[in-house]
């Protein structure tokens, strides 16, 4: 079957420190215990270092790589796909092989040799994860490869598009491209803020993106970073999400919804719709509406990598086969507590029915 879904980023392998090896990484390069940071030049010995000195382990990573594995794992074969750009390397194959492996269609753009395959240090602390980015292939990402006869085929079939935030630091002129059409056929665009960075720095690329932009997600210190960036002063999370939801649209017959996530505590939705009002784009009942999160024992936390990229998979997936938008957040948040229990972004199979 076509992709219903077609989500795009930067490709990564993590490298993953385990919680005991953590700290002392951390605090040798400099690093914040829960944070998404591009690599610096201070940075750059990290990725020989874990490898050569640390216990790790390999797991397919990039923040909408995982979150297609989440929507894949919630909907039929084949009904997914990714595009990124990755190098001619053993990291692609180890990428290319958890896709398959998991239903996801691999729409790679291959740069030649030398350009290596992008790759992130996942250092592990607590329940914290710290993630240090060298993006390497994937920041070489051509918008020509959009216009190729397969991936222009793609885009024309799916109906959601999934756009991580950290693919606008390099890509945003692709990014445009599929939001617009997208956008301008009625289908569904989805963007994830990804990292406090992004909003930080990157305000100018994401206020270029968001009139194209459906659903937005992001975490609390991502809306917090918003919240700074665009000068909100004392603003609450709730009174971000719907300062976000209400921002023009370039699609203004479909409303915005604006799914905020705090970790082990309640989600936030709000929409610039009316309550009710328009089918899975607004809480039935209040708006913006809490979603609590069910308790999650602190022993069945092993890992807390890619918890939110699985959450957004989860609840695109639930979206895409028409769920409601309560029933969609429960599945958002089944995918991203299963994420917890496993080492690295990653779910648990054979497969749990989390519909």
């Amino acid at each position: 079957m076509a992709p219903i879904i077609v989500s795009l980023g930067n490709p990564l392998l993590d490298i993953q420190v385990s919680p005991e090896e953590g700290p002392k990484y951390l605090e040798k390069y400099g690093l914040k215990s829960n944070d998404a940071i591009l690599a610096e030049e201070k940075h750059m010995a990290i990725y020989d270092d874990i490898v050569a000195n640390a216990k790790v382990t390999y797991v397919a990573g990039g923040a909408a790589q995982n979150a297609a594995r989440a929507a894949a794992y919630v909907l039929p074969a084949g009904s997914v796909a990714y595009i990124g750009s990755v190098g001619e390397d053993d990291l692609k194959q180890t990428l290319l092989s958890a896709n398959e492996a998991e239903g996801v269609q691999s729409a790679y753009q291959t740069q030649t040799s030398p350009a290596r395959t992008g790759a992130c240090a996942v250092i592990l602390s607590n329940h914290d994860r710290s993630l240090c980015t060298t993006l390497r292939a994937a920041e070489m990402f051509n918008p020509s490869h959009l216009a190729t006869p397969e991936i222009a085929e793609l885009l024309n079939g799916a109906k959601y598009f999934y756009i991580e935030g950290f693919f606008l630091t390099h890509g945003i002129e692709s990014a445009l491209e599929v939001a617009k059409q997208a956008s301008s056929r009625g289908k569904t665009v989805v963007l994830n803020l990804s990292a406090p960075f992004i909003p930080q720095f990157f305000k100018v690329q994401l206020e270029e993106l968001l009139p194209h932009v459906d659903i937005l997600i992001g975490n609390e210190s991502e809306a917090g970073a918003y919240k700074e960036a665009a000068g909100m002063g004392d603003a609450s999370l709730a009174q971000v999400a719907s300062t976000l939801a209400a921002m023009t649209k370039s699609n203004a017959s479909r409303p915005r919804l604006v799914v905020i996530t705090q970790g082990a505590d309640s989600t936030l939705v709000a929409s610039s719709a009316a309550s009710g009002s328009s089918g899975n784009l607004a809480p039935e009942d209040e708006n913006p509406k809490t979603y609590p999160v069910p308790k999650l024992a602190g022993d069945k936390i092993v890992d807390t990598n890619g918890a939110g990229d699985m959450f957004a998979g989860g609840f695109l997936g639930a979206l895409a086969q028409g769920k409601s938008l309560n029933e969609s957040i429960e599945v958002g948040h089944k995918l991203g507590q299963m994420c917890c229990g496993q080492i690295g972004p990653k779910l648990v199979f054979p497969k749990e029915n989390v519909l």
